[in-house]
């Protein structure tokens, strides 16, 4: 009598759960795949007491981490701006670093929208460097190991 209403007991708490399981994750729509955005790439960007050095100074839109390296004797503020004769800025408004110290380094990471933009210094004082922007990257979607 025992065994029959333990095996009675174990089948009901089988069924249960396989009812459970298959519930798990059904939404009863279809999934929406959106592509990725693009992998984020590098610019590098170096500030002596001479220049602004930007690398690459050509890119595609999408996302991007901005590399700042200070290498001047000063604190410097470097900033991404409309730049002059481009029709169209490279950034939503502004991008600043806030002050670097000397020998100091920041990183910035913004999407970046087909333009050119001014990359220089707060207050001026060195010539900035043009930033020239393409068309939207490749996406990600299909890149292994991506986060």
């Amino acid at each position: 009598m025992r065994t029959r209403k333990l095996g009675a007991l174990s089948a009901t708490a089988l069924v249960l759960a396989g009812q459970l399981v298959a519930g798990c994750g059904s939404g009863g729509g279809a999934y929406a795949n959106a592509d990725r955005p693009p992998a984020p790439i590098s610019i590098s960007i170096a500030v002596t007491d001479a220049r602004v050095q930007l690398s690459p100074a050509r890119v595609g839109a999408g996302p991007v981490l901005l590399l700042i390296a200070n290498e001047s004797r000063r604190s410097r503020n470097i900033t991404l701006t409309a730049a002059a004769g481009a029709g169209r800025s490279c950034v939503a408004g502004e991008a600043s670093s806030g002050p670097i110290n000397p020998q100091g380094a920041a990183t910035i990471k913004l999407p970046l929208v087909p333009g050119a933009c001014a990359v220089g210094v707060a207050g001026g004082g060195l010539p900035p460097r043009r930033l020239v922007v393409g068309p939207q990257r490749q996406s990600a979607q299909q890149n292994l190991l991506q986060p």
